[in-house]
């Protein structure tokens, strides 16, 4: 296990693809079902993690990027948002839809996971000082995406967010059952947030 969390640091590989040295390689291990026989060192696992990923990413990926405008590694940044805010894979491009829709606008972004992912001993509660301290991943006080991916996202949620539904929301809410409820509009998601986050049981 050391030796894993000192590979995965290795400047060498980190700058191989692309990444500043500060970020590591969250987002480019990508989460899969891996068989290896030993003895297996950690450098071999986590170049088979890295070859899976880039062996996912397709040239029709890199020309679909080139056309929204975007680097790999903001695909990946992206992906990994819509990988922690959906509970449900068939609503990943919805949710994609809604970040492209606040880029588009210059809105921010304001998702939870990447606030918590900037706080350094998360306790498991977010609180309104959370939202309010500034980290390079609080996308409630910074606009655009964070310089980096929040988890390793899989196939899916890169998809998802190279391939947006077509929509015009703006919002989401958890519902209490593992689904999102959206909105284009604030009224319409106050609405919701009081519908299913206020007065929940």
């Amino acid at each position: 296990k050391l030796e894993f969390l000192r590979e995965i640091k290795n400047p060498e590989r980190i700058k191989r693809l692309g990444v500043p040295i500060s970020l590591g390689l969250e987002g480019y291990l990508f989460p899969q079902t891996y068989f290896f026989t030993r003895p297996v060192t950690a450098d071999q696992i986590i170049e088979t993690m890295i070859a899976e990923g880039e062996k996912t990413w397709t040239t029709e990926y890199s020309k679909r990027a080139t056309e929204l405008k975007m680097t790999k590694h903001e695909v990946l940044t992206l992906a990994s948002i819509i990988e922690k805010e959906s509970g449900v894979v068939s609503e990943q491009p919805t949710i994609s839809s809604v970040f492209h829709n606040r880029l588009a606008l210059g809105m921010k972004l304001q998702s939870d996971p990447t606030v918590i992912y900037g706080i350094k001993d998360y306790n498991g509660n977010i609180t309104k000082e959370d939202l309010q301290t500034p980290t390079p991943f609080n996308t409630y006080t910074n606009f655009g995406l964070p310089p980096g991916p929040i988890c390793s996202p899989g196939a899916t949620s890169i998809k998802a967010a190279l391939y947006p539904a077509n929509s015009n929301f703006l919002f989401f809410v958890a519902d209490g059952h593992g689904s999102h409820v959206f909105a284009a509009t604030l009224a319409e998601h106050n609405e919701n947030v009081a519908k299913y986050q206020l007065h929940r049981e």
